[in-house]
């Protein structure tokens, strides 16, 4: 966990990037590696002071700047960003290797996944436009698409480059300014991402402003007038919270939060094809992502060889430190995060949970220093167990056994969550038939977690509301303006 104290020489510290310009706060943490648990580095933790100052260069940079007239320039800054992005991909996946503990494959599918982004919507910002019509003779009708305003961006640690550019991009295409709060525990990144895309040429000064903090600075975002659209990605419970603080303003909000991907394995399912990706779907990142496969459904006449594959292996995978080139899993975020977890795989176990792979915390040999947490497999007969119903976040996958098609159907959607979903099946029928009846935003047949910039992604029920990705990502970001033209007002008449 970061630790508070007072200023320490300002080149030893990761600071904030506000109005084209490095800020310095009065308060610091340390950085810390969840592999090893050792400091590397310091950084500058924003409060409110930071965050009206950000906002009010945001104000400024959208009145005073022709960012959000002019298209072509946002075009032609995105396009830049992605080109930077590229040209340090190699060093930004080291630090998100450092910083959340990603081995290298997972950090550089996640750079890679971010400049495809920006590029997507700098080609669609030069093709959104509004539209046209004639009413009565002469008469015409126009609807434009206009930016919002300044546009508040809050992203978590566990994909901070992804989830970042995720938002950035459409905020920025649609012509807003942003103010992006940025997490503590990836705060070394964070300066270094600020000064790739905050030095890009013909980007204004105070269009982009990126700053490190908690609460504090996302309360203020979410209260303040000046910012009109939040786009948050966390927990269901914070955006929960966020929601109702800005409903006096009737803020606008996006929001991507918590997941409990179902995945349903039929009795017809290429199990050769099937079990890496399910492997795959819960040891990814630790665990910790909003999609992460971490309830799987199996049909009866298949269950025994599931259970023996995917227990087999799940004892198999190789955790250690992205520095270790045979590493398969790396850490979770921190000790925190591995307690927690695995307090709710005992209480699981007390409940009449069945172990077919016991991982847990790594307390012994080198691995022991950082935060380290084996891959768990737990059988469950009782749907109502937190395990399966609360979103772990980290590298636990539950299993249920189903009979009918109905049945898997019925257990997928018993869950607050609809986020994601997936289904196996060399049925020709059966998937569309099955993802119809799924309360999920995105379903995969026969795969999981293949994104597309140019398709839309977000949840159902308490996993969120609004899209990211896709045309539809522009939306939080962009009011209607309908303005009609009548020959005799035009004439002066």
């Amino acid at each position: 966990m970061a630790t508070l104290s007072g200023t320490r020489q300002a080149t030893t510290i990761a600071r904030h990037w506000i109005d084209g310009r490095w800020r310095d706060s009065a308060q610091h943490g340390d950085s810390i590696d969840p592999a090893t648990g050792e400091v590397i580095g310091r950084y500058a933790l924003a409060g409110e002071e930071e965050a009206r100052e950000a906002t009010a260069a945001a104000v400024r940079a959208f009145r005073e700047s022709r960012w959000r007239h002019d298209r072509l320039l946002r075009s032609r800054v995105l396009l830049a960003m992605a080109d930077r992005l590229d040209a340090h991909a190699a060093d930004l996946a080291r630090l998100v290797s450092l910083e959340t503990g990603k081995v290298g494959a997972e950090a550089g599918f996640e750079v890679g996944l971010s400049s495809s982004g920006l590029r997507y919507y700098a080609a669609l910002v030069q093709t959104e436009y509004g539209r046209a019509s004639e009413g009565a003779p002469g008469q015409f009708s126009l609807l434009l698409r206009e930016p919002v305003g300044v546009a508040g961006i809050s992203v978590p640690w566990n994909a901070p480059v992804a989830l970042l550019l995720r938002a950035l991009a459409p905020a920025l295409a649609a012509g807003c300014t942003t103010v992006v709060k940025m997490p503590g525990k990836t705060a070394q990144l964070t300066a270094r991402l600020s000064e790739i895309l905050g030095g890009v040429p013909g980007l204004p000064g105070g269009v982009v402003n990126i700053v490190t903090g908690e609460r504090e600075v996302l309360s203020f975002l979410v209260t303040s007038p000046d910012v009109p659209t939040i786009s948050f990605t966390g927990s269901t419970q914070v955006g929960r919270a966020i929601s109702q603080a800005g409903a006096a303003r009737l803020k606008r909000f996006g929001l991507e939060l918590g997941g409990k991907t179902p995945m349903l394995v039929f009795d017809d399912a290429d199990l050769a094809a099937a079990l890496p990706k399910l492997e795959k779907a819960v040891t990814l990142f630790a665990g910790q992502f909003c999609m992460t496969g971490s309830r799987l459904l199996v049909q009866s006449g298949i269950a025994d060889q599931v259970r023996r594959g995917l227990a087999e292996r799940l004892a198999r995978v190789r955790v250690g430190p992205a520095s270790d080139p045979a590493s398969e899993m790396g850490p979770m975020i921190d000790p925190v995060n591995v307690a927690r977890v695995d307090q709710l795989v005992e209480e699981a176990l007390a409940a009449g949970a069945v172990a077919l792979v016991r991982g847990g915390p790594v307390t012994d040999g080198p691995l022991a220093r950082g935060s380290f947490y084996r891959p768990s497999l737990l059988e469950v007969t009782d749907p109502r167990l937190p395990i399966v119903q609360r979103e772990v976040f980290g590298p636990v996958l539950t299993l249920q056994v189903f009979q009918t098609e109905a049945e898997a159907v019925t257990l997928a959607n018993d869950s607050d969550y609809g986020l994601a979903a997936s289904i196996w099946t060399r049925d020709a029928d059966r998937p569309l038939r099955v993802a119809r009846e799924l309360q999920v935003g995105t379903v995969w047949v026969n795969d999981w977690a293949m994104m597309r910039d140019e398709f839309e992604e977000g949840g159902y029920k308490q996993s969120g509301r609004g899209r990211l990705r896709g045309p539809a990502g522009l939306d939080d970001f962009l009011e209607h303006k309908h303005i009609v033209l009548t020959p005799g007002v035009i004439a002066g008449a």
